[in-house]
């Protein structure tokens, strides 16, 4: 339970809230998923996305269990197109997935921040944990048309177990 309540600090510190609509992309078996989908409420959606399906099958286990409805599993194979309609998703969470390990080119994410993009409301955030690529991420996603709002330093959650401080950087479209 002590992981949960630290990644419930988390995402109420970058600005989750009930009522959002919320992408987990690279959600993994879903340690900020649960949290999200608490806070937002059983008229949201959480979308949980990852190309990973050994770790979905875990995280709709692990929402079942905890009697959410509102987790929404989006398989895609490793496809950068989601299936969700233009600006549609309040909140993107990206934390630990936007680096050369998943994406080792840079047109590859390009296109990721495209599709992101497309799928984000006007006033929507996306929320990025840039581990693994730090001095990069903020140019290369402000070159897709985003700007950075404000940024979160603090202790993140990094694969379902270990904490450790990081740095969240939140962007709108510009």
């Amino acid at each position: 339970m002590e992981l949960e309540s630290q990644a419930l600090e988390v995402l109420q510190q970058i600005g989750i809230r009930k009522g959002q609509t919320v992408l987990d992309f690279g959600c993994g078996s879903g340690t900020y998923t649960i949290p999200a989908a608490k806070i937002v409420g059983e008229q949201r959606k959480v979308y949980a996305l990852d190309k990973d399906k050994k770790a979905l099958d875990e995280l709709m286990q692990r929402a079942k269990s905890a009697g959410l409805k509102n987790v929404e599993w989006i398989d895609t194979s490793g496809e950068l197109k989601f299936g969700l309609a233009d600006e549609s998703i309040d909140l993107i969470l990206i934390f630990d997935v936007f680096h050369n390990h998943y994406f080792p080119r840079m047109d590859e994410r390009r296109r990721l921040l495209e599709e992101i993009y497309r799928i984000l409301k006007s006033d929507g955030i996306v929320s990025l944990w840039p581990k693994h690529m730090e001095s990069e991420a903020k140019g290369e996603i402000e070159s897709a048309n985003f700007y950075l709002e404000n940024e979160y330093s603090g202790i993140l959650i990094h694969d379902n177990e270990d904490c450790e401080r990081g740095q969240i950087l939140n962007f709108r479209k510009k």
